[in-house]
């Protein structure tokens, strides 16, 4: 998966907004105002963390070399994520869902009514 089509499928759920918090060269994507996904856009090989169960975390680590623990990131709630690897688009796509639905199951009561969820 290439860093567009990233982007794109980001972008495309709901309540989600793209912006550069730590400068212009960190892209992060969040939902609601938490962060689910960022990415370094000077980085030589795409790579992006995703927020991931402490349990499913330490499994991808230890069954794909291209899932490490987060880089500046809490290692136990964070992995990084080499997209230029041997992962398909599919389990891609499922780990950026999985890194969205704990985002999403974690907003407060006061968000979700200002949301209408």
């Amino acid at each position: 998966m290439d860093i567009e089509t990233f982007r794109l499928y980001c972008l495309a759920k709901p309540g989600v907004e793209e912006s550069f918090p730590f400068g212009e060269d960190t892209l992060v994507f969040k939902v609601y105002g938490k962060i689910f996904a960022i990415t370094g856009l000077d980085n030589p090989v795409f790579e992006v963390n995703l927020k991931c169960d402490p349990d499913r975390a330490i499994e991808l680590r230890e069954n794909h070399e291209e899932i490490r623990p987060g880089w500046h990131m809490n290692k136990q709630h964070w992995n990084t994520v080499f997209f230029e690897g041997e992962l398909d688009d599919a389990f891609l796509q499922e780990l950026i869902d999985h890194s969205y639905t704990l985002i999403y199951n974690s907003l407060s009561k006061k968000i979700r009514a200002q949301h209408g969820l």
